[in-house]
Formats: C-alpha cells, sequence, structure tokens
C-alpha cells in the first residue's frame, strides 16, 4: 500500500507570480534565506515531482529521486539523461504507479512546480508552504496557479481545502516570510 505525504514548495511575487513572462524565474525572487529553507526541505523528502521546465538547482539536485511530468512519453519511462529520474505522462500512468516506477512507496513528496502540477495536486497536498517576497512585482508573469492573477494564491489554497497556519520569516529585509497552509481537518 501506498502512503506517501503530500507538500508543495513555491516562493511568489506580491501578485501571485513565480516566473517572468519568459517562464523563469527572474533574480528578485531569489532570496538566501528561502532557498536555505527550499534547500534543507528537499534534503528532508523522499521524492521530488515537478514539470519539465521546474528543477531546484539546488547542490543535492543531483542526488535526489524525481518524477518528471511530460507529455513527451506515453506512461512512464526512464530519464535517460538522470538516472534518478522518471518521466511522467499521467494521461497514461497513475501517480501511484509513478511513484511505484521511482521507488517510492512511502515517505513525504515535495510537488515544485510549475503551476498545472500544482493544480494537479489540490485534493491531495497535506501541507503547502508559500513563500512570499511583498516586495517584488512581476508584471506579465506567470501565476503560481492557473487563475492567478485573477484569484490570489491564497484564494487558491483555501478553496482546495488548505488552512494558513504558521508563519515563518524567513528574510527580515525584504521581508520574506512561509506560512504553511495546512488541509483543515
Amino acid at each position: 500500500m501506498t502512503v506517501l505525504r503530500i507538500e508543495g514548495f513555491v516562493i511568489v511575487s506580491a501578485d501571485g507570480m513565480l516566473a517572468d513572462a519568459a517562464r523563469e524565474m527572474p533574480a528578485a525572487l531569489k532570496f538566501a534565506g528561502d532557498q536555505r529553507f527550499f534547500n534543507d526541505a528537499l534534503d528532508g523528502v523522499d521524492l521530488i515531482v515537478h514539470g519539465r521546465r521546474s528543477f531546484e538547482d539546488q547542490p543535492n539536485s543531483p542526488r535526489r529521486t524525481r518524477i518528471i511530468l511530460t507529455r513527451y512519453t506515453a506512461a512512464l519511462a526512464p530519464d535517460p539523461a538522470n538516472p534518478k529520474a522518471t518521466l511522467w505522462n499521467p494521461a497514461g500512468a497513475s501517480f501511484e504507479d509513478a511513484c511505484a516506477a521511482a521507488g517510492v512507496r512511502s515517505g513525504t513528496v515535495a510537488i515544485i512546480g510549475g503551476p498545472v502540477v500544482f493544480a494537479m495536486f489540490f485534493g491531495r497536498y497535506d501541507t503547502f508552504w508559500l513563500s512570499e517576497a511583498p516586495q517584488v512585482h512581476i508584471p506579465g508573469g506567470v501565476g503560481v496557479f492557473p487563475g492567478v492573477p485573477e484569484r490570489s494564491p491564497h484564494d487558491i489554497l483555501r478553496a482546495s481545502g488548505l488552512r494558513p497556519a504558521e508563519r515563518r520569516i524567513l528574510e527580515a529585509e525584504g521581508p520574506v516570510t512561509v506560512t504553511a497552509w495546512r488541509r483543515a481537518t
């Protein structure tokens, strides 16, 4: 039986963007405190899930087991470029099958984006770690979730059954905070 804890991780601008119009994370959203939080969190998970344009670019990245969502495979396939990665097309295989192919049947799974990947797990998150940089604005950027900026990330998380719990300051200058949005019981 597969027993997985699902956690999301992202940093967003004041307008709910995770990337600029070119679909790149701008330097304005990169903060040492958030990078430490993110790296430490990923060091503690059993599996990372992301789209083909998302990655964490951390020192331990090559050692982490991951699933990469793609339409370029029918269902599941090993990633020829990364022996720690499994390619997954959700149209051809279940998430549980993808986890099994990656060798993970229990533990914590980190969902790290992009927007469509985040949305796929709205009904399954145990916790969503939303880091925010309220002084950063990215006009015309890529919203963290489908429906942003028409709706705020907070409204979308709340609508998916999550509620804000503890909040931490990651960097006083800026400021940069992270809020754990947890499943309402």
